[in-house]
């Protein structure tokens, strides 16, 4: 049995929301952001419904989080997301000083890490990957076979 609090625990959140991102069209990645092992923000991808570039999972998650905090840092709080954040993500995650950082798969083409990695986080964010990695990999491997036929 999983622990309430976790990596995995909330990783599975963070793919549930993925898997809400994929049934209405849009690119599988979900997000949670958690703040004393409690869940304060749960996104996914919306792109394609707010027609709107920025609406990332993880964009979404730290605007929904500061609202929740009524903070604009997230200093005690930790990040779980399905896919690599990209370097817009890396950054919006740096300027709310964000704890942690965990994320599934790698993303070898838009990944931060490719692009300047722990650097472009702010420097007390600590960083995990690989937590349910397969999981997401297939979610987003039978998403993009699904768009092809």
């Amino acid at each position: 049995m999983l622990s309430v609090f976790s990596d995995e625990y909330f990783m599975r959140q963070a793919l549930e929301e993925a898997r809400k991102a994929g049934e209405i069209g849009e690119i599988p990645v979900g997000a949670v952001i958690v703040c004393e092992n409690r869940i304060v923000a749960r996104c996914h991808n919306q792109t394609e419904q707010l027609r709107d570039v920025t609406a990332h999972a993880e964009i979404l998650a730290i605007t929904a989080a500061e609202a929740y905090l009524h903070n604009k840092y997230l200093k005690e709080c930790t990040l779980y997301v399905t896919l690599e954040p990209c370097v817009m993500c890396a950054g919006a995650l740096a300027w709310s000083q964000i704890s942690k950082l965990v994320y599934a798969a790698p993303d070898d083409k838009r990944g931060f890490v490719r692009f300047g990695g722990k650097t472009l986080l702010h420097p007390q964010t600590t960083v995990e990957w690989g937590v349910l990695q397969d999981e997401s990999i297939e979610l987003l491997q039978s998403f993009f076979k699904k768009l092809r036929h």
